[in-house]
């Protein structure tokens, strides 16, 4: 594994460009803190002049908002690099953090869990002051829980109102893990919205995680764990097409092919997966609409999720997606992208840093004037929502498919 690392920073040829792009440097200012500061740190690990005790905190301390990528003309793939850090310097938290990111983890990729860890947090309040993680995780819960039922296993296509209509294919919907805790509704917005363009849904019952908490967390081997049953399940489901609305998953999942590559079993059936996999407004922008869109006079913020439009190139669907709503006006936040600052557990290992990026992000968004702000990823929701909480802001957070569902569901 250190040859493959070391070729992969051997193209960081230390130019700079990366630095205007990366959060945790526009912070600090410390070249430890930024894309190629945190290269040259492994690669003097690699090369055994550092220890991954010396390295720990630089790496800790990355987003993984990818915001570098676009930015390098080297072509560096920090992502393969920054993954293999984290790898790398796992063991040498001290116990204190192992414990905790090991309770943390026993609980975060597992929806049936993580629902019930929330009752303890919001009937004994007083808990929250035992970590800086777990008051992090209370401040980030949402003001009110939306109540929305398990998806069916199958949600026939009803193209233009009309049960019974001709299908246009079969997709499947990832369920997933967080996201059936805290944004059912969104789930059950993306299958309505499919099922409205024409499309069966297929949803296999279990809220499994595809593995990107995890994989993003240096936690390789337990995300290849959990790719291996979303593999299994998708690929038993006989799906066209794997869509999910969630930026985070949809980047792990595109990745199953180099995830599972050494797996004799799966890396066959996980790069045919990877192939299949789309985010829902990339799905939908790429298809012709059937459903009747209804207008909805508001001023919409778009935040662009690190994962979704770094990770995946993914920046013009959701916004056409957006501007097909008649009456429905899009405008950008003056911040060049800039990460919010959830970054997946970024905003509960790192809660300093991710409370002063999300402060940011709420000005930004304030400063455009729209009453909504859409993103295609939950953890962008859940912290915006928290930022702007905290600034006494009345902007409401909604997922970009979400207010495509309100119009397609609206009467004329």
């Amino acid at each position: 594994m250190d040859i493959d690392v070391k070729q992969l920073t051997d193209t960081c040829i230390h130019c700079g460009f990366c630095l205007p792009s990366c959060p945790t440097y526009q912070l600090t200012g410390e070249e430890a803190q930024s894309p190629r500061g945190r290269i040259h740190l492994l690669r003097q690990m690699l090369d055994g002049q550092a220890s991954a005790e010396d390295i720990v905190e630089p790496i800790d301390s990355c987003l993984g908002c990818l915001a570098c990528v676009p930015a390098c003309p080297s072509g560096v793939d920090y992502e393969q690099i920054i993954e293999h850090a984290r790898e790398a310097v796992a063991d040498t938290r001290d116990a204190v953090e192992r414990a905790t990111r090991t309770a943390m983890f026993s609980v975060l990729p597992h929806a049936r869990r993580l629902r019930l860890a929330r009752v303890p947090l919001k009937v004994f309040p007083g808990l929250a002051n035992l970590s800086p993680a777990l008051s992090a995780a209370a401040d980030l819960q949402p003001d009110h829980d939306h109540p929305a039922r398990a998806l069916p296993p199958r949600i026939a296509a009803r193209p233009n109102g009309v049960i019974g209509g001709t299908s246009r294919g079969v997709v499947g919907l990832l369920a997933g893990c967080a996201q059936s805790v805290f944004f059912r509704h969104v789930s059950a917005a993306s299958a309505r919205v499919l099922a409205m363009e024409g499309f069966d849904v297929v949803v296999p019952p279990g809220d499994r995680c595809c593995g990107a908490l995890s994989l993003h967390a240096g936690r390789a081997a337990e995300a290849r764990r959990m790719a291996r049953k979303v593999v299994a399940a998708f690929t038993r489901a006989k799906v066209d097409v794997l869509v999910t609305d969630v930026a985070g998953c949809g980047s792990a999942m595109k990745g199953y092919a180099r995830l599972l590559a050494d797996d004799p079993r799966w890396s066959g059936p996980a790069a045919r997966l990877a192939e299949k996999v789309r985010d829902i407004s990339e799905f939908v922008a790429s298809v012709e609409p059937i459903a009747e869109r209804h207008a909805m006079p508001v001023t919409v913020a778009y935040h662009d999720a690190c994962h979704l439009a770094n990770g995946q190139g993914i920046k013009q669907p959701p916004r056409l997606l957006l501007s097909s709503i008649p009456s429905l006006r899009v405008v950008e936040i003056e911040d060049k992208g800039r990460c919010c600052g959830s970054a997946g557990t970024y905003n509960l290992f790192e809660p300093e840093m991710a409370a002063e990026l999300g402060r940011l992000k709420a000005i930004a968004i304030q400063a455009t004037g729209a009453s909504v702000v859409a993103a295609g990823n939950p953890g962008c929701l859940l912290q915006i929502d928290a930022a702007l909480r905290q600034a006494g802001s009345a902007v409401r957070s909604r997922h970009t498919i979400e207010l495509l569902d309100a119009s397609l569901m609206a009467t004329s």
